[in-house]
């Protein structure tokens, strides 16, 4: 499918059900920071945490949710300059060009709307997939995090990347 079948939306009520299928994806869920088996409530929640600086996308294929990005520009003063991203593709969407879709209106609205100088995220160090966009974007390793978090019962690592404007 081309990628013009594929819209980008602000995350609302209506997405709320697709969204939480998403990361309820085992594999997703591997691949993310976020616990297996959520409810909607909790992303009903997260929705209703409105303020300007998160901007929260979803990627839609015949209004499916196949993707979703949070970014979200820190709010101490000091580190007003900076801002975190954090994004799940569906499988059967993944290499197909939704996440460079997000990613790029995510950084349009980090670099001309919210003027962050500093993106950062964490990926898991064996995301090959992930770190390759993220490198596409000029995204950067700034560090390996050993036994950042658990997953399938294991502690992995993950790389602190972040973009410079």
């Amino acid at each position: 499918m081309s990628e013009f079948s594929i819209t980008l939306a602000r995350f609302t009520e209506a997405h709320i059900t697709g969204v939480t299928a998403l990361y309820n994806d085992p594999a997703v869920t591997r691949q993310v920071l976020q616990m297996p088996f959520q409810s909607t409530e909790v992303w009903r929640k997260r929705l209703a945490m409105d303020d300007e600086r998160l901007v929260k996308l979803v990627a839609l294929h015949q209004g499916e949710v196949i993707g979703n990005l949070g970014l979200e520009q820190y709010s101490r003063i000091r580190r007003a300059h900076c801002g975190s991203l954090g994004m799940g593709v569906a499988v059967a969407w993944q290499g197909r060009g939704v996440g460079s879709m997000l990613l790029a209106a995510a950084l349009d609205v980090a670099d001309n709307w919210m003027n962050l100088r500093r993106v950062e995220l964490t990926v898991y160090a064996d995301n090959e997939a992930a770190i390759g966009l993220y490198r596409k974007f000029g995204f950067e390793t700034e560090g390996l995090m050993r036994d950042y978090a658990v997953r399938d019962g294991r502690w992995v690592d993950t790389l602190a990347m972040a973009r410079l404007r």
